[in-house]
């Protein structure tokens, strides 16, 4: 993956929820917009249940021929160490989620190499809430990726959710980036 590891910073491809401004900028000091792009033989569903949204949570799954669209963002190491610390990414492979290495290609057809985050565990489907979905398809918006994707962004099946959503959190996960777990020898 060319000088992937020898930058002093990391191209992580976002989709979903991520890709909304606001929420990158709440979980990142100072993400940096790189390029709109695609994953090739992936499509966004959702699965298990959001306690933030009240639905299914987005996640990125294997579909031959098919493509996800989502935003690059050069992240600082703090910066991503901060995201995948709101994301459940753990090291060892047992949090929420797993960070995977894959190519992009941008609107130009530039390719790039990239981290992207990717469920441990899917779960059963589940319908996000309408909320959730107008979130996610504002950051496509914004971002201005292509519109037959953002056509069929708006054709996923929602919900109600059933109580007032985003429901905040009063823990910062973003606390946890750069705390060790040096448990020694037991």
């Amino acid at each position: 993956m060319r000088d992937f590891y020898s930058r002093s910073y990391q191209l992580y491809f976002v989709y979903g929820s991520d890709m909304h401004v606001e929420q990158i900028t709440s979980r990142c000091l100072n993400p940096e917009f790189f390029a709109a792009a695609r994953l090739s033989d992936h499509s966004m569903a959702f699965f298990g249940h959001s306690k933030i949204w009240d639905g299914g949570e987005e996640c990125l799954i294997r579909a031959p021929g098919e493509e996800a669209w989502g935003v690059i963002f050069k992240l600082s190491f703090s910066d991503a160490d901060r995201l995948d610390a709101w994301q459940d990414v753990r090291l060892d492979g047992c949090g929420a989620h797993f960070l995977y290495p894959d190519d992009v290609v941008d609107t130009h057809g530039n390719s790039y190499p990239v981290l992207l985050m990717k469920r441990n565990f899917l779960g059963e489907p589940a319908a996000p809430t309408e909320e959730y979905m107008q979130h996610i398809i504002a950051g496509a918006a914004f971002h201005a990726l292509p519109a037959t994707y953002i056509s069929a962004l708006k054709r996923i099946k929602t919900k109600k959710a059933s109580f007032p959503v985003p429901k905040k959190s009063t823990f910062d996960r973003a606390l946890l980036a750069n705390l060790s777990c040096d448990c020694g020898e037991v």
